[in-house]
């Protein structure tokens, strides 16, 4: 057998690639795209094609090693970049070597109806157990017969309880204590979260919760304190703003366990956090190695640098949506594989459809089937840190990892979490970002599929049993697709469909184009459209009007055919009684055109403007 040459080149034969040449190949498409000009300089490339994420970074087109400044490490070894894990140990939920612990979410209030489930997912692949108990899911007095088939020692338990923590940490100590007098053998998180509360619900912040819980389970396997930083990433908040505040909650969680006498050791021990996993994988991927990152210096500056931070990933609840929610099988795919990929301890799938109220068995099958293909069939969880020496990916965790230390840093010199929760600083905060994130939404600048973008008129949505309400009083809860859905319920309730006219000018392929981004914008709203066809001359296109039933028209073609027939056109269909007039395309003005629908436009304004041109309640 003949070994290779220590001395060859994997890119023999090929010319030398530099920056500069790059820059001369992409500027060639941008023109063809007439993105860029003849006149564009081939330095200008990197900004056309660069784009800013919610927290200003600026993520470029091309990443180079010269782009990476820091090192991050090995697996397993402090600053925990690349994960916690030296090599395929068992993950923390179970008997899988290497992975991550998947853990569902119950939040069902029928007992008999959780205990079915719970059963199937530990029969089917689900390693750990997320119960939601009090007001917001399951009776706490009911905690012992929900976990009467549940190994303790095998199936690890996370509380979240919200006001009833305390009671419901006391029920759980109490069964798992008469199950076996050691805890040392029973793993989980009792979800003391006294800061994430007070945000979730405006409650004052007691923690003692955390420190007189932390006292009992210090030196056995379980976890008594929590950091919920999904509650800042649901109202709205940037990826850096979720660290950064999580970074300070833990903050703040420390020095209260460390006064109430644990070591810092110990204190860091009793310690897990949450974090919103999205489709965007590559932030998700940068904020989780990130995150390592932070605390990891928090522990240093501590005096316990070697203890890594525990990581849960949620898949966001602000990115599912209640329309076409099968669409939200994928996203909670791409969000589970960026949170594997980031190093996550625990992941956890929301099932699609946890939008419309209470899973059924086949999405809870499908969410842990979401996880177990991509450690099954994909094994992710065999490779550690497989994103690592991705120049992008090192680039982007070093970015977001001083974005969010900016934010820690300056909620520390106001004064801390808790009074920046206090004094509005925090909501004000999180809803500028919202309100940016908000706004690119409604010009479509961030398309969600199903809901802005694709929308399907005829879809009859699955029916699920009421969730339980949320208890309110804290942060807002938004929902990425909320604006654009509010627009479709309200033209569901109507009547009759709401409908608007497509005036199509010319031939077929003169208004395709146009006539099918009118479409898919108009439908996103819940309004039907209805095309008129080709070659109609004025007279034809108002009897088309006419017959449609609609009150709304649209104008659909090229510039060229819109300079020598759209007057014409948009007078016939004032005179058939259109009460407004849009015209498809960003240039020119004509008579009895109201404004214009482009690519960029505000389509949320567009779609509440024609319900209220068509008479739609809202």
């Amino acid at each position: 057998m003949t070994v290779p040459s220590e001395k060859l080149a994997l890119a023999a034969g090929f010319e030398p690639a530099d920056r500069e040449r790059w820059r001369e190949l992409a500027l060639g498409v941008l023109r063809k795209s007439r993105v860029a000009t003849d006149d564009t300089p081939p330095g200008a490339v990197d900004d056309l094609l660069a784009t800013t994420t919610y927290d200003g970074i600026r993520v470029a087109p091309l990443y180079t090693a010269a782009e990476v400044t820091t090192d991050p490490g090995v697996p397993g070894s402090p600053p925990f970049v690349r994960g916690n894990r030296r090599q395929d140990t068992t993950a923390e939920g179970g008997e899988r070597p290497g992975g991550w612990d998947v853990r569902q979410r119950h939040a069902d209030p029928d007992v008999a109806a959780t205990k079915a489930a719970i059963a199937a997912d530990l029969e089917n692949g689900v390693t750990s157990l997320w119960l939601v108990l009090g007001a917001e899911g399951l009776p706490v007095g009911a905690l012992p017969e929900v976990l009467e088939n549940v190994y303790l020692d095998l199936a690890p338990i996370s509380l979240d309880a919200g006001p009833e923590t305390r009671a419901a940490a006391e029920a759980f100590l109490a069964l798992a204590t008469a199950r076996a007098a050691d805890l040392s053998g029973v793993r989980g998180t009792l979800g003391a979260d006294p800061i994430g509360l007070r945000a979730r619900t405006g409650a004052t912040a007691d923690l003692t919760v955390l420190t007189d819980l932390a006292g009992r389970t210090a030196g056995t396997g379980l976890r008594a304190g929590l950091v919920d930083a999904t509650v800042y990433h649901d109202a709205g908040g940037s990826d850096a703003q979720e660290l950064g505040l999580s970074i300070a909650t833990g903050v703040a969680y420390l020095r209260a366990l460390t006064d109430a006498g644990l070591t810092v050791d110990a204190a860091l021990g009793q310690l897990e956090f949450r974090y919103a996993a999205t489709a965007d994988q590559f932030l998700t991927i940068a904020k989780l190695r990130a995150a390592r990152r932070l605390w990891a210096r928090v522990a240093e500056v501590s005096g316990a640098p070697t203890i890594p931070q525990r990581q849960h990933a949620v898949t966001s609840a602000a990115m599912m949506a209640g329309r076409d929610p099968w669409v939200n099988m994928l996203r909670t795919t791409l969000a589970c594989f960026g949170a594997g990929i980031g190093g996550a301890d625990a992941v956890t799938v929301a099932p699609f459809d946890a939008v419309l109220g209470l899973p059924d068995a086949f999405s809870r099958r499908i969410a842990r089937n979401t996880q177990s293909l991509l450690l099954e069939e994909s094994s992710l969880g065999r490779v550690l840190d497989p994103a690592g020496g991705s120049w992008y990916v090192e680039s982007l965790t070093d970015e977001l990892a001083r974005a969010a230390w900016d934010v820690f840093t300056g909620i520390e010199r106001a004064g801390g979490v808790a009074k920046a929760l206090d004094d509005g600083t925090v909501a004000a905060d999180l809803a500028a970002t919202w309100e940016r994130r908000r706004e690119n939404i409604a010009h479509r600048r961030d398309p969600l599929t199903g809901v802005s973008e694709f929308p399907n008129l005829t879809e009859k949505l699955p029916v699920r049993k009421p969730a339980p309400e949320r208890v309110g009083g804290g942060l807002p809860r938004v929902r990425y697709g909320q604006d654009f859905e509010s627009l479709r319920d309200a033209a569901d309730a109507a009547a009759e469909r709401p409908k608007v006219f497509l005036a199509t000018l010319g031939p077929l392929a003169a208004y395709t184009t146009r006539a099918t981004f009118a479409a898919n914008l108009f439908q996103a709203g819940g309004v039907e459209t209805v095309p008129a066809g080709p070659n109609l001359s004025p007279d034809e296109l108002a009897e088309a009007f006419r017959a449609s039933g609609a009150k709304v028209a649209v104008l659909c073609s090229t510039d060229k055919i819109y300079a020598t027939d759209g007057e014409a056109a948009a007078a016939a269909l004032a005179a058939a009684g259109a009460t407004r007039v849009w015209l498809a395309g960003k240039k020119g003005t004509l008579p009895n055109v109201d404004h214009h629908v482009f690519s960029g436009c505000d389509a949320v304004e567009v779609l509440t403007t024609t319900l209220d041109d068509l008479g739609v309640a809202r």
